[in-house]
């Protein structure tokens, strides 16, 4: 079976959509990707021919086992690769996902297990997203969405999500990073703005409800 990089992209892509709601339609595929419908048809296609999906028309697709097993295994690629430009050669976190997307292709399964060595067998990345084990196992944790939080209750980021780097500077810049204490002291109606205190100094900060989606924190205690 030849798996191209593309191949590997789709895959890893559909599972990563799963996770939100499957069967993954490809409308999904085509805002991921930012590709015509005719170009997912034929990828979805092909990727059922390779047997990694389960393909219907009308509702979309779903990994086989095998597609399951690339994908986990192109997660621990990219996800490993992040921790180590950021921890070994001293990058910071909004650049590492363009590099990782690039070497998690090319790879091997040797000079992977070398890094995963080298930094201690990690179960999570810079930006707090678990780590695939080389069985395919997840790291597994107690979290929830930050717009989740009640008011005035206090919670720890551990994971911040992680494909546009201008996002991740700016939630930088607010302090809103895996590790950070925050607490929502007032929500704006309509979906609107959620004012928080962040950090030990409680710094107050105001971000859009959308961002807060993709933020995940673990909560630690209510006031």
């Amino acid at each position: 079976m030849r798996i191209t990089a593309g191949v590997q992209d789709y895959v890893k892509a559909i599972y990563t959509l799963q996770q939100e709601e499957a069967p993954v339609s490809n409308g999904r595929l085509a805002s991921y990707f930012g590709f015509s419908a005719p170009t997912i048809t034929e990828m979805v296609k092909k990727l059922e021919n390779l047997e990694l999906v389960d393909y219907q028309a009308r509702s979309g697709v779903r990994l086989t086992e095998i597609g399951e097993k690339i994908a986990l295994e192109m997660i621990r690629h990219h996800r490993l690769l992040e921790l180590y430009l950021v921890q070994a050669l001293g990058m910071s976190w909004d650049e590492v996902h363009d590099e990782a997307e690039v070497l998690e292709h090319v790879l091997s399964e040797a000079l992977e297990e070398r890094i995963a060595e080298y930094l201690g067998h990690p179960q999570f990345d810079p930006h707090g997203s678990p780590i695939p084990a080389r069985d395919g196992s997840i790291p597994q944790r107690d979290s929830c969405s930050l717009t989740l939080l009640e008011l005035n209750q206090i919670a720890r980021i551990v994971e911040v999500e992680d494909r546009d780097a201008a996002r991740l500077r700016y939630l930088a810049d607010l302090g809103l990073t895996p590790n950070s204490i925050v607490m929502i002291v007032a929500r704006a109606p309509f979906d609107g703005p959620l004012t928080l205190n962040v950090g030990e100094q409680q710094t107050q900060q105001v971000l859009d409800s959308r961002l807060a989606t993709r933020i995940q924190v673990q909560i630690e205690r209510s006031i």
